[in-house]
């Protein structure tokens, strides 16, 4: 079943929550699948493996892939994280990949998963970035003991859930975090004696007033009655008190950007982590800028929220209780008084927080959108300065820029308004408790030492509380991009091994597909019905007109994407079947236009096997025909090469792609015409190394030229995603239509991707 099948029906399950009828199929059409049995209030709905991501974004709306986003409110996850099988309905299990989780939609029904392949279990974790996911995607870890039944767990507040999300960041750091504590509490300590030196100075020294007991039997008698020398001793320990407080400031504040900075790196290596590990689709449906932004400036979202937010929060907190505690001792009506803006504190907070979320929001969607704006012109700069088109991108920039810093903006000015409210209020309070303080001390119940104690300690509740207010908007931009990042961890990642998953080493390379179907969007279909295979020493070559679905056949054998239906084999077992990664070590494939990476010649013709020596890479290049070139560099193969191969040729590009295919050495080779870019001399030079390369390997060639076609011991002719015909050049010459009238075209040099050969095609297919 198409992927949008298997979302559509999680999609129409959940919308039957909203008081519709459910419905209940009685059996599943697809045995092979692993089944998601959904439990709502005792009732039961099983639905084909349908690839659920946690609603981590929004209102359910299906999108390309299986999962479920959308815009608007958001409910909570109860538990677990990702929930789901396989990428597409291919009708291979997900082995343990996804977590079992329940979710409370608006109407507040309850929707609990669990694996019908053992029942009250929660599927296994397989992979080692699995556990990481849970935790970071708000979830909580699998576990065998806990079963998500109904009447389980009671949804779990998304606030809640999102600081447990930030909390789970510090674990690895646990002394680190315990000794920041320590500091913290220090440092609440010391801020609590500062105002006393202040107090003695103003009630004992120049007030003269007797000294307390306590402090009285602690210095010297001489020192005691004597108003100068006790004045030098109070200005020394008020001093002392204020610098041993800078200093354990100074250490906390570092404590606490040394942990920030760890933390962001260590979740920008996982993201990176689960960014390669999501299906090739995800990254074809994606912008890359779009991935690079969540990597880079959302990856700092956990840094804000705990430097900025949790740490702050938990010291005012920690400050307002040893601070009221003093208050209550010295006067408790102040104390209370000074309690007297929460009220009003919590209001303005819960007036400034909604708005500044969606502000927030909408900032950082606008400032995603204008890097990726900006990564396109110059990826293409190319094409913008070949049609002179820098005016008309300066001005799409510019008016996405203007966008994004009037949001920014607004997001600025109403965070101004929530820090001067806040402000505000806590004056109000201040001068309240100024006014009834001095009240007191007319009366004769309240010292004028005490009262500046007073003042200081409510300066010390109030200004991390001021802070934060004039902070929010950053907070609020922090919560979203945290829920930026926990989207992509909601993801489901390539499907990870099976139980008993088989090493690639050793295969030969027998290739076959048995009725393969495969579409990118589960609509349209890519390919149906595909059967072929492709023995060791074979090469068979695929041809078709642009959207034939020859790039989708090569990219299913090393499982860069998942077939809806049918079996892709090699060596007679399901490629499903083998442990991934030593499967595509087994694999080599060319593109029509090789990546190349920032580094030297060398390194890039390496990438095919990162153990190579350089004699290893030097015979590689000579096999592709490329040495001749290198040699003439001053550097030879440690020249450097441009940002995406610049600096190279179209024609050096593919030799180097050739060459790691050489280096690799892999028993299955896939090239996507390799030649494509090469004069005639180069060209039969390298289809020479081809030739010895393939000698005991499967080779499938996607192929547009003639010479290429020709070399091919088997020919499948690929029209809308079907093979309408196979055999010899010679066979196909004679028994197929659209292969004698691509031969016809490519023979006087047209390409098959030009679409005046397409259209004249097609209309002699149709005609005939």
């Amino acid at each position: 079943m198409p992927a949008a099948r298997n979302c559509s029906a999680a999609h129409a399950m959940v919308s039957r929550l909203e008081g519709n009828p459910v419905i209940r199929p009685q059996s599943c059409p697809d045995p092979i699948s692993r089944r998601s049995r959904l439990s709502l209030e005792n009732r039961t709905i099983v639905s084909r493996s349908a690839r659920i991501a946690a609603p981590v974004s929004s209102t359910y709306s299906p999108s390309p892939g299986g999962t479920m986003a959308g815009t608007g409110p958001r409910p909570p996850i109860i538990a677990g994280a990702t929930c789901g099988s396989n990428t597409g309905g291919s009708g291979t299990p997900n082995q343990g990949l996804s977590t079992a989780g329940v979710w409370a939609n608006p109407a507040g029904a309850r929707i609990v998963l669990s694996s019908t392949t053992n029942p009250g279990q929660r599927w296994e974790e397989r992979v080692w970035y699995t556990r990481v996911i849970g935790i970071l995607s708000g979830g909580t870890t699998p576990r065998k003991s806990r079963t998500a039944a109904a009447g389980g767990p009671s949804p779990r507040n998304p606030v809640a859930t999102l600081v447990s999300w930030t909390l789970s960041f510090l674990r690895p750091y646990r002394w680190r975090t315990v000794a920041i504590v320590i500091l913290s509490v220090t440092e609440i300590g010391l801020a609590a004696l500062a105002p006393w030196p202040l107090k003695v100075m103003v009630d004992n020294v120049l007030g003269g007033a007797a000294l307390p007991t306590t402090l009285g039997s602690l210095l010297p008698a001489a020192l005691a009655g004597r108003a100068a020398g006790l004045l030098l001793v109070v200005v020394v320990a008020g001093l002392l008190v204020q610098l041993a407080a800078e200093v354990v400031r100074m250490i906390h504040t570092q404590m606490q950007v040394d942990m920030g900075q760890r933390i962001v790196y260590a979740l920008r290596e996982t993201l990176l982590a689960h960014l390669q590990a999501l299906p090739l689709r995800h990254h074809v449906l994606t912008r890359t800028a779009a991935s690079v932004y969540r990597l880079d400036a959302d990856a700092y979202c956990v840094d804000d929220l705990v430097i900025g937010g949790i740490f702050p929060l938990s010291l005012a907190t920690l400050n307002l209780g040893v601070m009221f505690a003093v208050l209550l001792y010295l006067d408790a009506t102040l104390a209370l008084l000074s309690l007297s803006v929460a009220p009003f504190l919590y209001l303005c907070l819960r007036h400034y927080s909604r708005t500044m979320t969606d502000r927030a929001e909408r900032v950082k969607t606008l400032e995603s959108t204008l890097i990726e704006r900006a990564f396109e012109i110059l990826s293409s700069i190319a094409a913008v300065k070949s049609f002179t088109r820098e005016r008309h991108e300066l001005q799409r920039f510019s008016r996405s820029g203007t966008e994004t810093m009037r949001a920014r903006l607004g997001l600025t000015w109403q965070e101004s308004l929530f820090s001067l409210t806040v402000t505000s209020v806590t004056l109000a309070g201040t001068a309240l408790v100024l006014v009834v303080g001095g009240l007191h001390v007319l009366a004769g119940t309240l010292t004028i030492g005490s009262l500046l104690v007073v003042l200081a300690y409510l300066a010390a509740v109030y200004n991390p509380i001021s802070e934060i207010a004039r902070t929010t908007g950053s907070l609020q931009q922090a919560v979203v991009s945290a829920r930026r990042v926990r989207e992509i961890f909601a993801l489901t990642p390539e499907l990870p091994d099976a139980p008993g998953a088989i090493d690639a080493i050793g295969i030969s390379g027998y290739v076959r597909f048995d009725r393969v179907d495969f579409s990118y969007d589960g609509e349209r279909p890519v390919l149906a019905d595909v059967s072929f295979e492709a023995r060791p020493g074979e090469m068979v070559a695929l041809v078709g007109l642009t959207g034939a679905g020859k790039t989708t056949i090569a990219s299913l054998i090393p499982r860069l994407f998942e077939p809806d239906g049918g079996r892709v084999l090699v060596d007679g077992i399901d490629v499903s079947r083998y442990a991934l990664q030593s499967l595509r070590a087994r694999i080599a494939l060319v593109p029509q236009d090789p990546v190349i990476f920032t580094g030297t010649i060398a390194d890039n013709i390496r990438y095919g096997r990162l153990d190579a020596s350089d004699a290893d890479v030097e015979a590689a290049a000579r096999a592709a025909h490329l040495h001749s070139f290198v040699e003439r560099l001053p550097l030879g193969y440690r020249t450097e090469v441009a940002e995406t191969g610049a600096s190279l040729s179209g024609g050096e590009r593919q030799r180097i792609g050739i060459a790691r295919a050489v280096l690799k050495n892999a028993p299955i080779l896939i090239l996507d015409e390799p030649t494509s870019s090469l004069d005639a001399i180069s060209e039969e030079a390298v289809f020479g190394a081809l030739r010895r390369l393939r000698t005991g390997r499967t080779t499938l060639v996607i192929a547009h030229r003639l010479s290429t076609i020709r070399d091919a011991t088997r020919i499948l002719v690929l029209h809308e995603g079907r093979v309408v015909a196979h055999g010899t050049h010679d066979d196909l010459l004679t028994s197929s239509d659209l292969y004698r009238g691509m031969c016809a075209r490519l023979a006087v040099g047209r390409s098959l991707d030009e679409p005046a050969t397409v259209d004249a095609l097609l209309h002699d297919l149709a005609v005939s």
